[in-house]
Formats: C-alpha cells, structure tokens, sequence
C-alpha cells in the first residue's frame, strides 16, 4: 500500500519561523538549517564526525550522509590561475561552478596594476604571497603564457597543468574559450 503525505506550509506562527506539516508531525524548517550549518562549521574547525554527532545528540552516519549530499568534488585543494583574459566574470563563474579553493584571474589592465602601482620590493612580496597560497594546492591549473608556465613549475610544489594561452609577452586580453577550460578542469575534478 502507498501512502502519499500531504506537505501544508503553516504561515503566521511567530516571526522568523518557517514551519512545515508532515502528517502528524510539525517540522520546524530554520532549526533543520542552523543545525546543518552548526554541524558543517564544527567539521570544517576540525572536529571528527563522532565528536560533532556526540556534541549536537545526533547520528554519525547522519552526519556523514550530509557530507555526502552537499559533496561537491573529492581530493586535494586545486588552484586556478589565468591572466591575461577577456572573460574574467565567466571564468569566476565557472571555477565556483568546480569549487575551485585558490583563484588569481587578471585581465591585462590588472596585471599591470599589479606591477605598476607598487615599490619593487612591494610586487616581489606580493608575487611570494601568491606563490605561497598556491604552493598549498596540490594541482595547480594555469591559462598563460610559457614563461609564466615554466616559472610556476619551478616555485611551486604541486601538480602544475599548464595551458598557454599566447606568446609571451602576450599583448592585451585573451578570451579563453570556456569549453575548454572546462575540458581541462573536469579532467582533474570528478
């Protein structure tokens, strides 16, 4: 025998509540969501599974199950650099879309910001500060010419896929095709 359950939204029972009706039960839908985000902000400060689900009176396999549901994609932290490029607002669009940690996307008006607009020891902290947010990633994807290629594989630890994208010194904004940029990072995240 199936049974169909009716779902009835009850309006007007206090301010700031949102509750559902589930055949005999009365589900209040704010408290289901601070306790997700509850048990989400104790995991990413470290706290095991176990720990969390002893903490907040809930089933460890629960907990893991929501994991699961919001999974995004497995494995180590990736980077994605690209400079000089056209479409900047599609790429960061994209790149979320991968759930992408690290970025650094420039179009060539920034890229000579970057240079321009400070003392020669302030670029070079700069360029090391970068290095190190990305020296964290274990692959790191990059859009660019060969020279930035070749000196990215030289500083960083990680796994470098590298696509040249013009000849250095490449000369104003590139549109990279989005197509293959996705090509490239479905091949590294699953």
């Amino acid at each position: 025998m199936v049974k169909f359950l009716v779902y009835k939204s009850v309006h007007n029972m206090g301010e700031g509540m949102d509750l559902i009706r589930i055949g005999d039960k009365l589900i209040h839908v704010t408290k289901i969501d601070e306790t997700v985000r509850q048990v989400l902000k104790m995991r990413s400060e470290g706290l095991s599974q176990q720990e969390v689900a002893a903490k907040l009176n809930l089933d460890r396999t629960f907990i893991s199950r929501l994991e699961t549901i919001g999974c995004i994609r497995k494995g180590g932290q990736i980077g994605f650099l690209a400079f000089p490029v056209a479409n900047k607002d599609e790429l960061l669009v994209l790149i979320e879309r991968y759930g992408i940690e690290q970025h650094l996307i420039l179009n060539d008006r920034e890229r000579w910001q970057l240079v321009e607009q400070r003392s020669g020891l302030d670029f070079f902290n700069q360029v090391m500060a970068i290095v190190e947010r990305f020296r964290q990633c274990d692959t790191v994807i990059m859009f660019c010419s060969a020279k930035w290629n070749r000196l990215a594989e030289a500083l960083l630890d990680s796994e470098v896929f590298t696509v040249e994208i013009g000849e250095t010194p490449i000369q104003g904004d590139i549109h990279l095709q989005l197509q293959i940029v996705e090509e490239v990072l479905s091949r590294f995240i699953k």
